[in-house]
């Protein structure tokens, strides 16, 4: 803590956020191209951290294609810089003394018939906590059990992750990510009302709007039409959601980048608005192996791949799956009672009326840890019912 800010900023984690920043915004794009007007959520930083780990066991082109999609540039960190940047990350993330329920963990599933080599375990273990457990993909069993430890680590919000596993599966790489945070200051449920939601100029689904008439960290962009607004977590955490003018969600979606998103932190400002907030929970389901394909790494899922890091025999990379999911309610994102009562000033001695900020169409909105500047989750809304 008492570390000066030129210091800081060596430390490996701060400098693999840019980079990590990088992927998600290019991940985010490639998603939406394939998902047209879908709802997107995914957890970038999972997906970095379970694809990172994997560049451990691999070598040559394959190692320099997942570098590229991943967007570490080689030139300024260096291999152990990256491993170091994630081990630190894990372990900024999972502090018990944190208010806010964050878990990430990694694990192996490895073939009970196969040996994979001591020091890529040893450095999975080191830098990316990740434990190994050894298992017959032939026992049915063993679909329940992954299931069902999947289950336990994300607290029974992702169940049935696999619906079939390969019985010639040599490992199975995964990568969790559990979120419970508590708003800093909740909604208060007696606000909430039935509402439209736009899905198009035509056509709307009903929801519960949440409202809080309160001060909140805005931004208005007039360069892309957009209002940004920051909701804060306890615990060090916070959100940023994000509502385009009608028609402007894809030029927004175009210039979502790192240089963006760091511009709207800055450019936020403290004022009281009337906020509207639908409830909603939303979940996604990814073929990263296509998705990666489509960003140019291709190697490590074909007969070429080098993963001789891992292992003495070839192996390839035949299935990555990613699923996320999200709820957000008065209270923040999981389900308990609050009560509170705000007391404001009378509007009387407001001269100029407060903006009033309605999301009741397509938004984005992203969940950042402030201890790593981790991108945890991004998505957009486009129907929360």
């Amino acid at each position: 803590g008492d570390q000066s800010q030129a210091d800081g900023k060596n430390l490996p984690h701060v400098k693999l956020a840019p980079s990590n920043a990088d992927f998600a915004f290019k991940l985010y794009r490639q998603i939406r191209d394939e998902s047209g007007d879908k709802n997107i959520f995914f957890s970038p930083l999972s997906i970095s951290t379970a694809f990172t780990m994997l560049t451990l066991g691999a070598r040559s082109n394959t190692l320099r294609e997942l570098h590229k999609g991943l967007a570490f540039n080689l030139t300024q960190l260096g291999e152990q810089e990256i491993h170091e940047g994630f081990q630190h990350i894990l372990q900024l993330l999972n502090d018990p003394q944190r208010e806010v329920q964050l878990n990430m963990g990694n694990t192996l599933f490895i073939n009970h018939k196969v040996e994979l080599l001591q020091t890529f375990l040893d450095h999975a273990k080191n830098f990316y906590d990740a434990e190994a457990v050894s298992t017959n993909f032939q026992n049915p069993e063993a679909l329940r059990e992954i299931n069902k430890y999947v289950e336990t680590k994300t607290h029974g919000k992702i169940v049935d992750f696999f619906d079939s596993l390969d019985p010639e599966a040599v490992t199975i790489l995964i990568n969790y990510i559990f979120f419970k945070g508590f708003w800093e200051r909740p909604f208060d449920s007696f606000n909430t009302r039935d509402a439209d939601f736009f899905l198009d100029a035509k056509n709307s689904v009903k929801v519960k709007m949440m409202h809080q008439n309160a001060h909140f960290n805005v931004h208005r962009d007039e360069n892309l039409s957009c209002w940004v607004v920051e909701i804060p977590y306890k615990g060090n955490v916070t959100s940023l959601f994000i509502l385009p003018d009608e028609g402007t969600m894809k030029q927004v979606e175009d210039a979502l980048l790192k240089e963006t998103v760091s511009s709207w932190l800055k450019s936020l400002d403290r004022r009281y608005i009337y906020l509207d907030l639908p409830k909603f929970s939303v979940s996604g389901s990814y073929d990263l192996k296509s998705l990666f394909e489509k960003m140019g790494v291709m190697e490590v899922f074909s007969d070429q791949a080098d993963l001789s890091g891992l292992a003495n025999i070839p192996l390839k990379v035949s299935k990555a799956m990613h699923k996320a999911t999200v709820d957000v309610r008065e209270n923040g994102t999981e389900a308990a009672a609050v009560t509170s009562i705000e007391i404001l000033l009378t509007s009387a001695l407001f001269p100029t009326s407060p903006t009033h900020i309605t999301f009741d169409r397509a938004f984005l909105m992203m969940i950042i840890d402030k201890n790593t500047d981790g991108v945890l989750f991004l998505g957009k809304i486009v129907n929360p019912a």
